[in-house]
């Protein structure tokens, strides 16, 4: 399974999003500057934040993104389902009932494959993981000096 990096960058800007709490909304320019990534890329991620409630857009020359929720309120699924979508990274197309399965007994296909049975549990187990975990957890378990230097770094780009 490979997950997109759209993933990791909406996590660590909702992380900062939580960090300027304080702060006037923050432009897709200032996030993208923070991580050095691309701002038209980076603003399509953060879209799919805010149609998924996550983020709030807040339009104007002084606009920009906010946490829609508390980062409690914030799992991890949510930014993964978010960005990535909700469907299931395994899709088995039961290749098992072509070639040679095409000479199965009527009914044998009427379970499921072990294979798509297997793949499904663990990405239930992967999901309820994230489901788990929320952006309050990753704060509180960031070293302490990231939120510093992050502020400071969101100040000298002129927040």
């Amino acid at each position: 399974m490979r997950i997109g990096e759209g993933v990791e960058w909406g996590l660590h800007c909702c992380l900062v999003l939580a960090w300027l709490e304080d702060e006037a909304p923050v432009s897709t320019g200032r996030l993208a500057a923070l991580f050095e990534l691309p701002p038209v890329y980076l603003k399509k991620r953060l879209q799919a934040l805010v149609r998924a409630g996550i983020l709030a857009s807040i339009p104007g020359a002084q606009g920009g993104f906010r946490l829609a929720r508390p980062p409690e309120k914030i799992t991890l699924m949510g930014v993964v389902a978010a960005v990535e979508g909700p469907d299931e990274a395994f899709r088995c197309t039961e290749i098992r009932q072509r070639g040679a399965g095409t000479e199965a007994a009527e009914g044998e296909f009427t379970r499921p494959c072990g294979i798509a049975a297997a793949m499904r549990r663990a990405e239930l187990a992967w999901r309820r993981e994230l489901a788990a975990q929320t952006l309050a957890d990753l704060i509180a378990n960031a070293p302490a000096a990231v939120p510093g230097r992050t502020r400071r770094f969101y100040e000298r780009l002129g927040g």
